[in-house]
């Protein structure tokens, strides 16, 4: 998925500096979203840029056995007082704390674009389970409603058009790339569409004076659409993808080998079954 111009990095570690607002306004994802990715059965799951938890709720929820990670020790300090019972770590993509092949379901809840996909991709699969899983989502505003086409275009969203499945394929560690999508809505008042517009990398990284400049516009659009008790309703699309990891080799847990051969086995192919039971897995 494409994403405003600027330093990946420092874009990602703006997240810092605005979690309360992301926390506060970010939507979460529905229940049948969550249990698509990481089936209904409790299992072992990490989750890779957990952020504030706003998927990780759920995974508990559901009776997962959850790993909750992100770079961004701001970001996971809201998880911690929301859901003490949560395990979490401060660490990357690219440098998993977690033993090979101990993992059922790996996910990422809207932070897979802002992975090293060459470090990253090679270590998931190194922790995943035989026959494990990758699970990615995102919320994508439906701008299909034309007050949510006009607010795309007052913060510079640009268009979402990558198919992460491709980098799925291109690694040839994963097998077939399911794909789903669930629809919801979001009820905003107006400091929360402040808080959600706040709450974007490419807003975080702007200059103070630019940044109220692009709020009073929402504010003034807030104005011009709000018409309830209920304020707007955001309209959101949940993108959803999952795939099996294709068998590997490891030598004393180091870099991957991958088989010989392009076609991927009947095995690999199938979808992913539901999981009986819970398998713990815990931090090397």
């Amino acid at each position: 998925m494409n994403h405003a111009p600027g330093t990946p990095s420092d874009r990602a570690l703006s997240f810092a500096g605005v979690a309360d607002a992301y926390d506060r306004a970010r939507p979460a994802y529905p229940r049948e979203a969550a249990e698509w990715l990481t089936g209904s059965s409790p299992v072992s799951v990490l989750e890779l840029g957990a952020g504030t938890g706003k998927l990780t709720d759920q995974l508990l929820d559901i009776g997962h056995d959850v790993l909750a990670t992100d770079p961004l020790d701001e970001m996971l300090s809201y998880l911690r007082l929301r859901r003490p019972d949560c395990r979490t770590a401060v660490a990357s993509a690219e440098d998993i704390p977690v033993p090979a092949r101990s993992v059922d379901v790996v996910v990422c809840a809207q932070a897979f674009h802002w992975f090293d996909q060459e470090l990253a991709l090679p270590e998931i699969a190194r922790v995943l389970k035989p026959e494990g899983r990758l699970s990615l989502v995102w919320n994508v505003r439906d701008d299909r409603i034309p007050w949510v086409k006009r607010l795309g275009k007052l913060i510079d969203t640009p268009a979402q058009d990558d198919d992460p499945a491709d980098a799925l394929v291109a690694s040839r560690l994963f097998g077939f790339v399911e794909e789903q999508t669930f629809r919801f809505w979001q009820p905003l008042r107006k400091e929360e569409l402040r808080d959600l517009v706040v709450s974007r990398s490419n807003i975080a990284i702007k200059a103070d004076t630019e940044r109220d400049r692009i709020l009073r516009q929402v504010d003034s659009l807030y104005d011009e659409y709000e018409r309830g008790p209920d304020g707007l309703l955001m309209p959101y699309v949940t993108h959803c993808y999952r795939a099996v990891v294709r068998p590997v080799v490891l030598e004393d847990s180091g870099p991957i080998h991958l088989p010989s051969g392009d076609a991927a086995s009947e095995s690999e192919k199938r979808p992913d079954p539901e999981e009986d039971g819970t398998t713990l897995f815990s931090l090397s």
